[in-house]
């Protein structure tokens, strides 16, 4: 029998001196975890696992300000590397040999450890292939179904791997899209289709109920053209978070194999690998049909070109949404800011609140439907 090789041994000067050249280790419980490639994503901002680096976070996990879910927990051990050799356990920050809340060495055993030859590389434990209920060697769209009741857990325990969803290379391509497509493709149609309903409206020739009277129709003046726009963005917003609930949010019989592969496919992969880039916007193909079929039913209910302007502005709502969306993801916001509490909020949704917090790009729509995340609390201390 061959014989496993342990977690490798991390000497405090060591790790001082990775954190010296740039790298982002943290210990916790007296092991090491490596988050250099986590820190742009992580909700409460770089700057702050920058400060934690070469320290212990086991009490930062429980909070305040924030208290890590288990998914959050359960993520953390993607990146861990070994264990903290037991005579360099940490001394609390400000305790005594304590340097800034990190190991205390002194200059000379940091120079060491930094010409000092790496014995292992840091790769990630990313998946336990052995032990997940999928083969992450196949593509996972057709193996999903199977997973039957186990479904709703499985895929709402995040891992930080991309996903391949088909055997094909070419509808696999597809499926993927890079930010900036989205803003490339539908920009110019929002651009084209705004000067369009504008000149429209400009000849004068639309009205609001004409298809009923004559005598008490209401003319639609070019000046209202930025209000109905604003109306089309509202009525994005409130589509945006239906869909996000009710559809991407719905949970599949345990039974039906379909059902299941659809959620995949529309969302799930999305909450099993939420830092997959190639998978946090809108594909241009599948998303023309959708939008298609919003056109065809503002056609219907309302004048053509009333129809065409509130049309645009719901357009150009999902485009700052997919956008916006992004962000939350891959962005690193500045702490205060609204767009830093919305990837705080928008990680929640991800990584603890699956069924609540469904507004993306707002907030608003959580609160009259009663799914807004509660804020956290925490019991002073005597």
């Amino acid at each position: 029998a061959t014989a496993t090789a342990g977690p490798r041994s991390f000497s405090a000067a060591e790790v001082r001196a990775r954190c010296a050249q740039g790298a982002c280790l943290v210990s916790c419980h007296g092991r090491l975890y490596d988050l250099s490639a986590f820190v742009r994503l992580h909700p409460g901002g770089e700057q702050l696992l920058r400060q934690r680096a070469g320290t212990d976070v086991s009490a930062a996990l429980d909070g305040p300000p924030h208290r890590h879910s288990d998914n959050a927990r359960r993520w953390l051990e993607q990146y861990y590397v070994g264990d903290i050799e037991p005579g360099d356990q940490q001394v609390p920050p400000g305790g005594e040999g304590a340097v800034g809340g990190s190991w205390g060495l002194n200059e000379k055993a940091v120079d060491a450890a930094a010409q000092a030859p790496e014995q292992t590389d840091l790769c990630y434990k990313t998946v336990d292939v052995e032990k997940d209920l999928v083969d992450w060697q196949k593509p996972l769209l057709w193996q999903v179904g199977h997973l039957g009741e186990k479904y709703d857990e499985w895929v709402h325990q995040p891992v930080d791997r991309p996903i391949r969803l088909f055997h094909s290379d070419v509808l696999e391509f597809l499926s993927k899209t890079a930010w900036y497509v989205v803003f490339m493709v539908w920009t110019p149609v929002v651009l084209y289709l705004s000067w369009v309903s504008y000149t429209s409206l400009a000849q004068g020739n639309t009205r609001l109920f004409s298809s009923f009277t004559t005598e008490y129709s209401i003319p639609v003046h070019k000046y209202y053209f930025p209000f109905i726009f604003l109306l089309g963005m509202i009525l994005w917003s409130l589509l945006e978070y239906l869909i996000h609930r009710f559809v991407f949010h719905m949970k599949p019989p345990a039974s039906n194999y379909y059902l299941i592969t659809l959620h995949f496919l529309l969302h799930g992969q999305h909450h099993k690998s939420p830092f997959d880039s190639s998978r946090l916007v809108f594909p241009p193909v599948p998303a023309s049909l959708v939008i298609g079929f919003f056109y065809g039913v503002l056609r219907v209910l309302l004048p053509e070109v009333l129809g065409l302007s509130v049309f645009v502005g719901g357009l150009c709502g999902y485009v700052i949404y997919d956008m916006m969306h992004y962000y939350l993801h891959y962005g690193s916001p500045k702490k205060g800011t609204y767009l830093y509490g919305l990837k705080a909020y928008h990680v929640k949704h991800h990584f603890e609140h699956q069924k609540s917090g469904f507004g993306i790009s707002t907030r608003f729509w959580d609160y009259p439907f009663r799914t807004l995340i509660p804020e956290e609390t925490f019991k002073k201390e005597d």
